[in-house]
């Protein structure tokens, strides 16, 4: 049948393949019978790329079977791989005018909630004249996608892609769309390794769904194009200081020019915020307000957050304050405004705005521009300024009633890009660079410390590093608990990969090579390959830069990790063989018997490349020297670890009694000291050599104590595969049905997590059925 659709629509495999975001292989596979029941993600991508409705559709979904109807135990729950993002920030309760705008963005959904361009994804492009910032894209984007958000049903999502951040913290394409991942629930074990292949899930999910995409502060055209659905249904909208022609020439996206509001527009806006017989009372001073805002809505909620505050004053004082603060600010023009914009109007607003402050606020407000992230919290401020959360907290309240910060999300605040701007000027100006410094310093000790903690709750065990000695007055949070941990790692990525930039840039390294080596057991859970690379090979750079060697050997080890799961296993070897010679030159054993064993590891995932010759000889060398290194250093963890190593590399050897021998005298290290997770390394180890020794039923035992630690663990992939393990032993054993429910399960978490094993445990369960079943 779906080959019969195809040929009607006159498409190749790689043509539907590309539309769909299903791999010709699977295509292929389908079309030929030896996948017969895919995946309802993918039946439902497929029938979406073949623009099939009503009872085609039906029949369509209805073809898709294939497993034979075996009846199934009940079986663990685990998070849907998909959900309905609701990402849109708040509307501005303030928002006014820009009738004209909206009319445009009303006039491409058209009457009906299914109409939509037919060009590209139906993007939008919201720009501002040529450089200008605080015009109000955002506050209008936002704004018309609440209003027509119910046209989206499937969800609405949302990212500020930092175009033009001050600290140059721009958002990749790469970031952006795993952040979207994560936003659909794809558990971290489904997201593939490479960049492509991320757009490519992305837009895969997004097919046949009624998505709003909002692209907001976008830098230029590439940044924005991985990020477009790509399918008919759903909306994008962009916001950019630039034009992005490129967009609207190649992508067909409708461009909207946002001006500066017209004097209506700015009087509505203040009227709004203020009531008519306010602005009534003294026209003059209403002009002169607007004039000295320049028509900004960012100035003009500034001086209306001021006037709201004293509303007994007239508006005639707040403008001789306005008026009197820009003669004598002494402030250079923004080099964002354009020469025609009256920007040092624009800045004795924020000037102004900035005097009426308490000392506090202002000095908190002052070293919000050395923070690197785009937003913060009030335990990170408290760590920036040396004062207790509790003592910041009226601070951040003070700053936001005045509009200078915005509370963009529950105990999450940012700044708008000219008043971060502004701030970073003022901390240069008043704060000396010892204060400036400190303060930095405050704040790393913050992310270090918190990281640092977080990082032991979703580890069982890591070598400890010998942190930097924090200030005294740092403030580290204490995230409890596994859940914790990674909802703090998750909310704040990228304030920590910022601050490792940050940190390597400003004399910080360690630093930075410490922050980045807390950040990888959050990495490797949730699968953030790209930014563990980055952070990384910037920590890097930095630990060279001042002769740190020990910083370099860990965070080359580390490197080495995450290169390896992306299948670069030459440039793995690179990093390790440096950490061995760092080791050496270090005096460390340990060092040099992580690096090793690292080295085995990886030799170990070279040898199961399809074609590839085995290294399991050389690699279980290596790890025998690693083993010596560990029991010379006294280091009982990585003995433990490594002659569980040993044993698997033995078992693939066919040597399994001698591999039995070394897991369990791991096994013995590793419960005595509670690593847990290579506890369950072992026992997997031990039920592989078990089996291949024929010893089915003490096999069946070992993977059943290797699946519950596996599953305390809640790693899916490594679930699936001791599964998988268990199943073949129960059936060496003739018990079918036991092989049968380890087998269905598997299957269900491996369709759950996209991967590719999935067909071949399924083909393996159909094989085993009994015939005539």
């Amino acid at each position: 049948m779906l080959r019969d659709h195809r040929r009607r629509l006159g498409l190749t495999q790689e043509e539907l393949a590309e539309r769909s975001g299903v791999s010709v292989r699977t295509i292929c596979h389908v079309e030929t019978g030896r996948i017969e029941r895919p995946r309802p993600a993918t039946v439902r991508r497929l029938a979406g790329a073949l623009a099939l409705t009503g009872t085609g559709l039906e029949e369509f979904r209805k073809a898709a079977t294939g497993l034979p109807h075996t009846p199934r135990p009940p079986q663990p729950t685990y998070p849907e791989t998909t959900s309905s993002p609701a990402q849109l920030p708040p509307a501005h309760a303030g928002f006014s005018g820009r009738t004209a705008q909206l009319d445009s963005l009303d006039a491409l959904l058209g009457g009906e909630a299914d109409q939509l361009p037919a060009t590209g994804a139906g993007t939008v492009v919201i720009s501002a004249i040529a450089g200008t910032a605080g015009v109000g894209k955002t506050a209008l984007a936002v704004h018309w996608a609440s209003r027509v958000a119910a046209r989206f049903p499937d969800g609405q999502l949302y990212v500020n892609l930092r175009g033009f951040h001050p600290s140059g913290a721009v958002m990749t394409s790469a970031e952006a769309v795993r952040a979207f991942l994560d936003a659909f629930e794809v558990p971290a074990e489904r997201v593939p390794a490479g960049a492509e292949a991320q757009v490519g899930l992305y837009r895969s999910l997004c097919a046949g769904k009624r998505l709003l995409v909002l692209l907001d502060n976008a830098r230029d055209a590439e940044q924005v194009r991985p990020l477009l659905p790509g399918a008919p249904g759903c909306l994008a909208l962009v916001t950019s200081r630039n034009q992005l022609t490129g967009l609207v020439a190649a992508e067909g996206a409708h461009p909207l020019r946002v001006d500066l509001l017209t004097m209506t527009e700015a009087r509505e806006l203040l009227t709004h915020r203020l009531g008519p017989a306010r602005l009534a009372e003294d026209p003059g001073a209403v002009t002169e307000i607007i004039n000295r805002c320049a028509r900004l809505p960012l100035a003009l909620s500034i001086v209306a957050a001021r006037a709201a505050t004293d509303p007994h004053f007239g508006l005639a004082r707040f403008a001789g304050e306005l008026r009197a603060t820009g003669a004598g600010a002494g402030l250079a023009p923004f080099t964002d405004f354009t020469d025609d914009d009256p920007a040092t109007d624009v800045r004795a607003v924020f000037s102004w705005s900035y005097h009426r402050l308490s000392p506090a606020a202002a000095r908190l407000f002052r070293l919000l521009g050395l923070h690197p992230g785009p937003d913060i919290t009030a335990p990170a401020a408290a760590g920036l300024t040396g004062l207790k959360p509790e003592r910041v907290r009226p601070q951040l309240t003070e700053l936001t009633r005045a509009h200078l910060i915005d509370q963009h999300a529950p105990g999450r605040y940012t700044l708008h890009d000219l008043l971060r701007a502004y701030a970073t000027e003022l901390t240069h100006e008043h704060d000396p660079e010892p204060a400036r410094r400190a303060a930095l310093h405050r704040l790393l000790d913050h992310y270090l410390r918190t990281a640092a903690t977080a990082s032991e709750e979703l580890s069982w065990y890591r070598d400890p590093i010998p942190p930097t000695a924090p200030l005294p007055d740092s403030s580290p949070e204490q995230p409890g608990g596994p859940a914790a941990a990674s909802a703090w790692f998750t909310a704040e990525l990228p304030n920590l990969t910022a601050a490792v930039r940050a940190a390597a840039r400003s004399g910080f390294e360690t630093h930075s090579w410490q922050l980045a080596w807390t950040m990888v057991a959050f990495f490797d859970l949730a699968g953030h390959w790209p930014e563990w690379v980055a952070t990384h090979q910037q920590a890097l750079d930095a630990t060279r830069r001042s002769g740190d060697t020990v910083g370099e050997a860990r965070t080359r080890r580390n490197l080495a990790r995450v290169r390896s799961r992306q299948g670069r296993h030459q440039d793995a070897l690179v990093h390790l063989r440096r950490s061995v010679r760092l080791g050496r030159e270090l005096g460390d054993p340990v060092v040099q018997a992580q690096a090793m064993r690292n080295m085995s590891t990886v030799l170990g995932r070279m040898s199961e490349v399809p074609g590839a010759r085995s290294r399991h000889a050389e690699a279980l060398d290596l790890a025998q020297r690693a083993l010596g290194l560990f029991r010379a250093a006294g280091h009982r963890i990585g003995e433990g670890r490594v002659l569980n190593q040993m044993g698997w590399h033995l078992s693939f050897l066919g040597e399994h009694r001698r591999a039995v021998e070394h897991s369990a005298r791991s096994l013995d290290i590793l419960q005595e000291l509670g690593d847990r997770d290579g506890e369950g390394a072992t026992w997997d180890t031990l039920a592989h050599a078990h089996h291949h020794l024929g010893a089915h039923r003490e096999a069946i035992t070992c993977y059943t104590h290797s699946l519950h630690l596996r599953r305390e663990r809640g790693d899916l992939n490594e679930i699936a595969e001791t599964l998988d393990h268990l199943a073949e032993s129960h059936l060496a054993l003739g018990a079918r049905a036991e092989a049968t429910v380890c087998w269905q399960e598997a299957v269900g978490l491996l369709d759950r997590l996209g991967h590719t094993d999935a067909t071949r445990i399924r083909e393996r369960l159909r094989s085993a059925q009994p015939t005539g079943v």
